[in-house]
């Protein structure tokens, strides 16, 4: 009988929006790694509040991430995490004092973090897997990532990357009035080319759980393909309803229930322009894609 190996490891998203951490038994007995959610935490710090509007971070936020990445520590310990890496994406790729942070996280909490690019954020989400499921060789697709201070796109054909494009487009950036007039535009010049030159389009969609949630909503079953009709309907009653109602009609959480409208809309342009009515959801985000990433490049250990 082969002897089991099982690994745990951990990704952490220091994101625009929130802070996450999720934590993973990964069974490597089998011809092929079987991945199980340990623990999963979301921390709603929005660092973009402060960056879009001030260019850093605030002393308050910077005190709540430093306290929230020990806490995180002592879980990567106590659940004895082998490997783990943590990644910071636009609010920290933005804020004049990102660098400065990153050093103070390293020397309080012991955990290091890598700033990464809006390309290797999309990348890193593509290695979490599962999309094999969803794309035909014989279609194209756009893989759709919205976060909390930008939007990350890629092109697939045959199941292989064409093209990508990082738009300074995000659900806080929005909220916070800081997406550029000319930035909506280039977002839609870069979509009509994609959608002329590489017809027909499906939409994969990820994003913070904000899709996951519209998924919800409008009672999809797991695997079930959302339709740009019904998720513009959707749109459309958020957008007039206030924050109060939307927590009591909806049920949502108050750190759900004003970056949703955000992120609808940006998926909904995004159809709109690419003239396509199928959004599937893979329920897949940065943090998966990490854990995916480590398991062929392991380069942080727990201290």
């Amino acid at each position: 009988m082969k002897k089991m190996n099982i690994l745990t490891y951990a990704g952490i998203d220091i994101d625009s929006n929130a802070i996450r951490l999720l934590i993973q038994n990964v069974d490597k007995t089998l011809k092929y790694p079987d991945f199980k959610k340990v623990a999963f935490i979301r921390v709603p710090i929005r660092l973009g509040e402060d960056v879009f509007l001030n260019g850093e971070i605030s002393d308050e936020k910077r005190i709540l991430l430093t306290e929230t990445m020990m806490g995180f520590s002592h879980l990567l310990k106590a659940y004895k995490v082998k490997t783990y890496r943590a990644c910071a994406t636009s609010a920290m790729r933005d804020a004049r004092n990102g660098q400065q942070i990153v050093q103070e996280i390293r020397e309080v909490t012991g955990i290091s973090v890598d700033i990464i690019t809006g390309s290797e954020e999309a990348g890193m989400i593509y290695e979490a897997g599962g999309l094999d499921t969803v794309m035909d060789k014989n279609r194209n697709y756009l893989y759709v990532d919205v976060g909390g201070g930008s939007t990350e796109l890629i092109l697939y054909g045959d199941k292989h990357k064409i093209k990508s494009r990082s738009f300074q487009i995000g659900t806080v950036r929005l909220l916070t009035g800081q997406v550029e007039k000319e930035e909506w535009e280039h977002l839609k010049e870069w979509l009509a080319v994609v959608y002329r030159n590489h017809p027909p389009l499906s939409i994969i969609a990820s994003g913070g759980g904000n899709i996951n949630k519209v998924h919800k909503l409008l009672s999809k079953t797991e695997g079930e393909i959302l339709n740009y009709a019904e998720t513009k309907v959707l749109y459309d009653v958020l957008k007039k309803m206030s924050f109060e109602e939307r927590v009591i009609n909806y049920k949502l959480n108050p750190y759900r229930a004003d970056v949703i409208v955000p992120a609808l809309r940006i998926f909904i342009t995004i159809a709109k322009v690419c003239k396509t009515n199928e959004i599937y959801v893979p329920k897949l985000g940065l943090v998966d894609g990490i854990i995916h990433h480590l398991c062929v490049n392991e380069n942080k250990q727990v201290k």
